[in-house]
Formats: structure tokens, sequence, C-alpha cells
């Protein structure tokens, strides 16, 4: 089957959204596909080699990736046509897109389309386009991320998925990363860390991610090392001004790290810790507390550690008290009882660690691939 895979997303970038589209590009290929990727070209980019795309993302097949010049002004329009008129040329048997515009116009030209919905649509266009995607005839399949984000649509704007057509498709892990990684010490040991009970954050440092609470719990346990992997670096260097300010000597902040690098850090940690406050914001969009699948909570999976998460109910579609313990989100008093009772609790974190490693199996990239693949080659997707 050849794919077309077309992206809004910038490669290479480090926002979540670029490292999603690579993870299921691979994916899709480990699962029997041809692949090829369109995506915009940034002004004056210097398009990048595959060696620094491997590391950069932590992938390892290599496939075809079109860099397409687009006209902002023209809201993607352009970007759109130009992609689809490549697409029909390829021959492409299905389309994947996180585009309703493309998945649109996609089916109107009678290619069958997957379309992966991560936020509800926004603005007047945005519902418009979705729902002509829903009413248009042609082979589709709907890919929300969470069960919550599925429900919200029908509440918020009245726009009913097919359930014969909808897969619930949340972020992918690879606990084949994880599997050689020794225990935490000698993974603190590798990377020159301090031997002592360490607790991980990963990801950016953008409002509603829990960065002043990280500061509190810090100042509350100055025997633990708190480690914040990721961020951009004005974030990064804003941060570090502040806990230099503060006078906090047990906060590590890393900045960027390769993603093919990432399982190495959060193997280091003893916890790993999801502090998402009740709205969270994400890179050009407003809040997604409600309906988010975070990448870092299927990475905390495969790093088998004990995990600490906001107690918000998307969140509870993945994680339960058999592999994760839960505090209020934005009170700083639950998550110190909660972060304390952790650590104070070594059986606990060896039976939630294990738990964890168990249940990663189930969410990775190529069974994620596969069911859509499957989709496609059935007679339920024809």
């Amino acid at each position: 089957m050849k794919i077309a895979v077309v992206a809004s997303s910038y490669i290479p970038s480090n926002a979540a959204n670029s490292i999603q589209v690579m993870k299921v590009c691979q994916a899709l290929i480990q699962a029997g596909s041809t692949v090829e990727l369109w995506v915009p070209e940034a002004f004056n980019q210097n398009l990048p080699d595959w060696p620094f795309l491997q590391t950069f993302y932590g992938i390892e097949t290599e496939f075809p990736i079109h860099w397409v010049r687009e006209n902002l002004r023209l809201r993607r329009y352009d970007f759109t046509w130009k992609v689809l008129r490549e697409v029909r040329q390829w021959d492409a048997d299905v389309v994947y897109t996180w585009m309703a515009q493309v998945a649109y116009l996609a089916l109107l030209n009678h290619v069958p389309t997957a379309l992966e919905l991560h936020m509800l649509p926004t603005g007047k266009l945005g519902p418009w386009l979705l729902r002509r995607v829903v009413e248009t005839h042609g082979r589709k399949l709907f890919l929300p991320i969470t069960t919550a984000l599925l429900e919200k649509l029908a509440q918020a704007h009245r726009i009913e998925l097919p359930g014969e057509s909808v897969q619930i498709a949340p972020m992918g892990s690879e606990p084949e990363r994880y599997h050689s990684l020794p225990g935490a010490v000698e993974c603190r040991a590798r990377l020159n860390m301090p031997d002592q009970l360490t607790a991980a954050y990963t990801g950016h440092l953008y409002p509603g991610r829990g960065m002043e609470l990280l500061v509190h719990l810090a100042k509350a346990f100055p025997s633990v090392q708190f480690l914040w992997i990721g961020g951009r670096e004005p974030d990064v260097e804003t941060w570090r001004d502040r806990i230099k300010t503060d006078g906090i000597k047990n906060i590590l902040l890393t900045g960027f790290i390769p993603n093919a690098e990432l399982p190495l850090y959060q193997a280091a940690a003893d916890i790993l810790l999801m502090p998402y406050g009740r709205n969270v914001g994400i890179s050009g969009a407003g809040d997604t507390a409600d309906v988010c699948s975070p990448m870092k909570l299927f990475d905390y999976l495969s790093a088998g550690r004990a995990i600490l998460s906001s107690d918000l109910p998307v969140i509870r579609e993945v994680l339960s008290e058999d592999n994760a313990r839960f505090a209020q989100p934005d009170d700083p008093a639950s998550w110190e009882i909660v972060l304390g009772r952790m650590i104070a609790d070594e059986p606990l974190r060896a039976k939630l660690s294990a738990n964890a490693k168990l249940d990663a199996e189930r969410y990775s990239w190529l069974r994620r691939a596969q069911a859509t693949v499957d989709y496609f080659e059935s007679d339920v997707g024809k």
C-alpha cells in the first residue's frame, strides 16, 4: 500500500507535532506500507540529511520527504493544492493527514483518506471543513487521539463521526528503545549525574505544564534531584535564571535533547512527573487539557519508571492506580503529599514501574499504524 503522509509540521522541529509525524511515518513503513511525506518548506530552510533526522527524531527507517514551498497568506491552501497534485502523480493508495482541508480535497479526488484529530476544530472554517470530510463520500478513517475528543466534537460542534470509520488512536510508545537500558543508578552514572533519588519531567516549558509546581516540589524535597529534560532555549534560560535567583540547587535543566538520546535521560529517573494544569497550552494552539494525549505519557510507560501525574480525566484513559499515582492539578499541597509517599515507598515504585512497562506494549506506534493499514486493506475500509 502506498501511503502519502501530508502534514503542516515543519521538519525538522522539536515541536511535539513534528516528532509525532515522523514516528507515524516510520510505523506505517514497519506495518508494511510504502510511505512518502509532504511538509511545508520553512523560509530559507537548509534541508537536513538523513543521519541528522534519524538522531534528531530517534528513528531508524529512511523515507522520502518532499518539502513544498507555501505562501502563509494563503493559509496553506496553496500548499494543499500543490501536494495533492504530487500525490495524484505518485498514485497514492491512501492519504494520511492531520489537515482537514487536505482530507476533504483528497476525498473529492476519490483518494481514500485517514484524518488524525488532535484537538477541536477552530474558527468558522475548521468545523465546516470537518463536516465536509464527514459528509463526503469515499473510504475514510478518523483517528481522534482520545475518547474525550470524540465526545467533545459531538458536544461542542455537533459533529458525529461515523462509528464504523473511527479508531481511537492515542500517541504511541516505543518499548524497544528502552529494553536494553540498565537501572536508574547506572543510567545516572552514564550521564554523570549525582547518585540520588531523581524525579524527572520531560517536555516543553509552556504555561500549563506545571513548572511553578515543580519549583515548589524542589524546595519541599531538597534531597531529591529534579531533572527537567527538554524545552526551547529561551524558556530554558528564563527558568535557569529564576532557579538561580531562588537559590535552588537540586534542579538540573538539560535543554533540548535529541530524541534518540531521550530514553537514557528518562530511564535515569526513579519517578517521572506529568504536572499538567487544568489548562494546558501547546505550541501554536490553545488549551488542550480536556482532550490531550501527551507523547511523554507513553515514553514514561516505556521507560518502566513510577509515574506521578495530574489527575485529569483524559489521562485516566491510559493511566490508572495500577501503573501510576495521581495528584490534583495546580495543587502543590496534593503533589507534595503524593510525591512524599512515593519517595518513601520503594516497593510501590517498583510495582508501578513493572506495570508501566507491561502496559507500554499495548500502545506501540507499530500497533497503532497496523490498525490503520488493516482498516484500508480490509472490507471494513471499502
